[in-house]
């Protein structure tokens, strides 16, 4: 057995410099015209020696340390009575309206910044919320769900600049446009599960984006497209912006106020957490409507769906269709905010991220995709010192959570029935 691990451990150390060298121990310099490579500071060689000789030791005594690991303390659970509280529904309604009530309060106590980053947790919470519906509710695995989120943006920026239309046209327009881009979505993979359906969607979200980027006359390409101040939204016609056209009327002249850009940060985040609470409300009678029920049971078991005398074909479609418009309403809101969209905005990242909040929130759970939003979001802004290693704890917290609370934050409590003894 020592001989053995022996090996074992001299091809893992092997393994470990020959993936980390190349990839950490060489750097490109660009001179002139051309490119020279250089090896790394000391410190790093080292660190990729300690690396091997770790990973050597590891696999040389792996049957000992195992063992020793599993008498070791584990890390602490959450309490079972504890849990199954915070997951009935009836709780879980509360919290959101405490959250609800300190949200409506945070942009006149919060700071600029702070009511800025708090928009940005808003948006990412829809996102959650639509794919929620597809890979929580429907089991229906999206990693291209990035595609229907840049259509949305895109929609918004194209028809405000070619036909002048006004957000709050253009809102309901990108929506029904992203559900267009899911219904069509959905025909592909009606015969496809798990990996497969992965790997189609995950290519579909590229494809969006290498189309937003090559097409140049018609979406800018890789500068992207900007929208005008006079087409970003407005309340009752009154514009946010400093500078608007003769016709439009601003918020601060109309009501004699001296102008602040606090007034759009503030009119923006209370714009996205209505339509947050709009999302919740559409969400929470889906649940309860037939369709809802029928999600769950797809999830479950399809076979057994069908045979129930369901149509997974009309399932699978209402999932991406509801799921797609959602993202579409996100990524308007998320282009006015911006006021330019660009491809690089679209990423696979964004899809991962996305995917997370709903892995780390709970299967289905409304209130934990909300928790886990703020989480994802609200770190690295706090952390703006560790930039460079944002994906490494971003992997580091992923893989804490899968051992320590697999089935998320707060996962949605399942209809069930119990026989008392």
């Amino acid at each position: 057995m020592m001989t053995k691990n022996l090996k074992t451990a001299f091809f893992s150390a092997l393994l470990v410099i020959a993936v980390a060298y190349p990839v950490i121990g060489l750097k490109l310099t660009t001179v002139g015209i051309g490119l020279e490579v250089h090896g790394a500071s000391p410190a790093v060689l080292w660190t990729i020696a300690g690396a091997a000789i770790v990973m050597f030791f590891w696999q040389l005594f792996r049957d000992r340390l195992g063992a020793a690991m599993a008498s070791a303390p584990r890390l602490p659970k959450v309490p079972a009575s504890a849990s199954n509280f915070l997951t009935l529904p009836s709780t879980q309604r509360w919290i959101i309206l405490g959250l609800v009530l300190v949200a409506l309060a945070w942009p006149f106590f919060g700071s600029r910044g702070a009511v800025d980053i708090a928009t940005l947790i808003l948006i990412y919470v829809m996102l959650g919320l639509g794919l929620n519906i597809v890979v929580g509710l429907a089991g229906l695995l999206d990693l291209g769900y990035v595609g229907f989120y840049a259509v949305g943006a895109y929609s918004y920026a194209l028809l405000s600049h070619y036909y002048g239309l006004s957000f709050w046209m253009c809102l309901p327009i990108a929506g029904m446009i992203a559900a267009l881009f899911g219904y069509l979505l959905g025909f592909p993979v009606l015969r496809l599960r798990g990996d497969y359906l992965a790997i189609v969607t995950l290519g579909f979200g590229e494809i969006i984006r290498i189309l937003l980027r090559n097409m140049t006359d018609i979406t800018g390409g890789p500068n992207g497209i900007s929208i005008a101040n006079e087409y970003k939204p407005t309340l009752f016609g009154l514009s946010f912006e400093r500078r608007v056209p003769e016709h439009v009327q601003t918020f601060h002249e109309y009501f004699g106020f001296a102008y602040n850009s606090q007034y759009k940060v503030i009119f923006l985040y209370l714009l996205a957490l209505t339509l947050v609470l709009l999302t919740l409300f559409l969400v929470n009678r889906l649940l309860r409507m037939p369709i809802g029920r029928a999600w769950e049971a797809l999830r479950e078991d399809e076979t057994a769906c069908r045979a129930l005398g369901l149509n997974p074909t009309a399932i699978k479609l209402s999932a991406f269709t509801i799921g797609a418009s959602l993202a579409g309403f996100a990524g308007s809101f998320f282009a006015a905010r911006q006021g330019l969209v660009t491809p690089e905005s679209f990423t696979f990242i964004e899809s991962a991220i996305i995917l997370a909040i709903v892995v780390l929130g709970g299967m289905g759970s409304q209130l934990g995709i909300i928790l886990a939003a703020i989480v994802m979001i609200l770190l690295p802004e706090l952390m703006r010192e560790f930039s460079e290693y944002r994906m490494l704890m971003f992997g580091a917290l992923m893989v804490l959570m899968m051992i320590w609370r697999p089935q998320g934050l707060l996962p949605m409590q399942r209809p069930h029935l119990e026989l008392k003894p």
